[in-house]
């Protein structure tokens, strides 16, 4: 038998998330301007997420996961804040580049702010070597343009401008 894990609490409790809100969804008022429902996209963002948490709770029943450390007398192995900090040091450089990236974008505006923030996302979680630096800004200047004009032209929508460049 599966031995219940912190990943199978977690994909339960995002399945029961999914399920509340999915439920409040048909709370959702509906509006008479658009030529859609009001409820699809929250809906459909729901679903996807859904799945991704069944897809979790499969792989943490089936025991896919890493398992805790052990030390060699079979305990858990005693974790301090420095290996803890350690343990997530991406997670804390992603989270770092955007804040950074949210208090520039009044500066750069989303064109500028989001390639340089995918740039520097890519260069500080990939390995630093000087040949992979075109690489990384070439994906950053493909994959934020592109988004940026999908929305700009295709969707009429508008992101931030910033300082430096106004599209005006």
């Amino acid at each position: 038998m599966t031995r219940v894990n912190r990943d199978v609490v977690v994909a339960l409790l995002l399945l029961l998330f999914c399920g509340v809100f999915f439920w409040e969804s048909f709370n959702i008022r509906l509006t008479d301007y658009g030529q859609m429902n009001s409820a699809v996209w929250p809906r459909a963002l729901l679903a996807a997420l859904a799945l991704a948490s069944v897809i979790y709770l499969a792989q943490a029943l089936r025991g896919d996961f890493a398992a805790e450390t052990k030390s060699e007398d079979g305990a858990p192995e005693e974790r301090g804040l420095l290996a803890w900090l350690a343990s997530y040091r991406n997670a804390f450089f992603c989270y770092g580049l955007f804040l950074l990236f949210l208090l520039t974008l009044p500066v750069f505006g989303m064109l500028i702010g989001g390639i340089l923030f995918v740039f520097l996302a890519l260069t500080v979680l990939g390995s630093l070597e000087l040949r992979l630096v075109p690489i990384h800004a070439a994906v950053a200047v493909g994959t934020v343009g592109a988004m940026w004009a999908v929305f700009t032209f295709g969707l009429r929508v508008f992101l931030p401008e910033g300082m430096l460049i106004s599209f005006n």
